[in-house]
């Protein structure tokens, strides 16, 4: 005999993990918070626990609320005070975390900025840029080995450009003595 509703077993709807869902009632939550504020006076009482933990766990569950403005200003000057975990106690530079200074602005480099403090690319770049500004200068002089076959090229093609047109006035040339000679061998 199946019993409730489906899915056998008693009723209700598993979560994806195939566990019944559990929903604590507000009648629990109370209790148990009535239960830890308990414990924690008695710890206070023992002196087990300093008022310190209790501001510690204070902010522990109230992290999800924002703090107002004088809550934040008196525990941004508590996180001063306090170095957090061990990092205070070593000194490790690390090379791969270099923070702003690799950061900079074109404008804070200057116009020409000194080969010190410039890092590989950057020189690379600049060495790349220098030398095709001086490629340029050369090709327009007509000294590099590429511009003098596109001068050599151009002569040929100026000379072939010469011939087809003298070619051209010669041809319309004779085609005018011929009509000369037709329209005189007419009248």
């Amino acid at each position: 005999m199946q019993r409730g509703g489906g899915r056998g077993g008693r009723g209700g709807k598993k979560n994806h993990k195939g566990q019944r869902r559990h929903f604590t009632d507000e009648d629990e939550l109370r209790e148990q918070a009535q239960k830890a504020e308990k414990e924690k006076a008695w710890r206070h009482q023992q002196g087990i626990e300093s008022e310190e933990e209790d501001e510690d766990e204070a902010r522990a569950k109230n992290r999800d609320m924002p703090p107002s403005e004088s809550e934040s200003e008196s525990e941004s000057e508590e996180e001063e005070g306090k170095p957090k975990g061990v990092s205070h106690l070593i000194a490790v530079e690390n090379p791969n975390r270099t923070g702003a200074k690799s950061a900079r602005k074109v404008t804070e480099l200057g116009d020409k900025p000194t080969s010190g403090n410039l890092s590989r690319r950057e020189r690379e770049e600049l060495e790349k840029q220098e030398a095709r500004r001086k490629y340029q200068a050369l090709h327009a002089a007509g000294k590099t080995e590429e511009a003098q076959a596109d001068l050599a090229r151009l002569a040929i093609i100026r000379k072939q450009r010469e011939e087809a047109a003298k070619k051209k006035e010669e041809e319309r040339k004779a085609k005018e003595a011929l009509a000369a000679a037709k329209s005189k061998g007419k009248s």
